[in-house]
């Protein structure tokens, strides 16, 4: 049973990460933009949040951080950077007219050396690898409050996260009600399904793009924020995990079929199957790394399943990943 437990808290806490680069993606591809930007966008989201927060804690004094307002500007920071991100990615995209695909890639690859070099600036400025340390604003992150005490297991399984752990969940839900339930989610559908027809409705097309894009990358940021505040414990780690994490966002938004509810379930799923190798005893190195196939193949699973059936509701926008230039309507 307590194996059990571990498998299903280390699901949470990487599914999260991965929900919120595919939450992001969501709202961004009902626009019909197709933002394979997403690793480096997270890369963004954690590098920026961790200057902020590392340059407020230096500055005021690690004694006298409040971790409140450290945890506020690492929020804004991390929202700032990672939508700068969105932005650049619109404008080449919608305003340029740029390959999306070829663009998005450019863009992680990017920001993935931008966020190293300025982690490795900041380690240099700590004293060294892994001396990187903003303890105020990364408590405030992990803190916890039970409500369940005494609950033994339940506790541990459902209350024993941090704060964005259920932000990512309220946002999921949020989103859901935006695309389907609001008027500007329809008009955001009709984009990315057809902007020529919303253009002749009178919707603006580029605004809603962009807007579209941008937010969705400044959700996708806090998953990189998470992911350095969280999990490893406001520092820096240039392992390649962020990266690793946003190609699985990528994944989880067709496994999803673009739906934010179906995306909470099947994020914390990805995190299983990410981990799973670590609990099955007697496996080799090569067998290991098999088992980290897993996700993908669930995903090729899931393309497969959704094209047999033709399910209009399961089909990304029709739109997707072509550029609108009003006069070729």
């Amino acid at each position: 049973m307590t194996q059990l437990i571990s498998i299903l808290t280390t699901a949470v806490t990487f599914g999260t990460v991965i929900m919120y680069g595919a939450l992001g993606e969501i709202l961004t591809e009902k626009s019909g933009n197709l933002n394979l930007g997403v690793p480096g966008i997270m890369y963004l989201g954690g590098i920026s949040g961790l200057i902020g927060a590392y340059l407020y804690e230096t500055g005021v004094g690690a004694a006298n951080a409040l971790p409140v307002v450290g945890m506020i500007i690492a929020i804004v920071c991390a929202l700032a950077g990672s939508m700068l991100g969105g932005l650049i990615f619109s404008f080449l995209t919608i305003t340029l007219r740029t390959n999306q695909n070829v663009t998005g890639l450019t863009l992680t690859i990017i920001s993935a050396g931008i966020a190293n070099y300025f982690g490795g600036t900041l380690s240099k400025m700590a004293g060294g690898v892994g001396q990187i340390s903003v303890a105020a604003t990364s408590s405030a992150f992990r803190w916890t409050q039970s409500l369940t005490d005494g609950w033994g297991e339940f506790d541990t399984l459902f209350f024993n996260y941090g704060f964005m752990t259920y932000l990512a969940i309220v946002i999921a839900i949020v989103l859901s009600i935006f695309i389907n339930r609001t008027t500007k989610g329809l008009n955001l559908r009709a984009v990315g399904e057809n902007p020529a027809t919303a253009d002749a409705a009178g919707i603006n097309v580029t605004r809603y793009k962009y807007l579209a894009t941008c937010i969705g990358a400044g959700i996708s940021g806090l998953g990189g924020l998470y992911y350095v505040m969280d999990y490893i414990k406001g520092t820096w780690a240039n392992d390649g995990n962020i990266e690793a994490l946003g190609w699985l966002a990528v994944a989880l938004v067709i496994f999803a079929t673009w739906k934010s509810l179906r995306g909470i379930w099947s994020a914390y799923l990805f995190g299983a199957l990410c981990w799973l190798y670590y609990y099955i005893p007697g496996l080799t190195r090569s067998t290991q790394e098999l088992f980290k196939m897993l996700p993908y193949v669930a995903t090729i699973a899931v393309l497969l399943f959704v094209s047999f059936r033709k399910r209009k509701e399961d089909q990304p926008p029709a739109s997707l990943g072509l550029s609108y230039f009003r006069e070729e309507r």
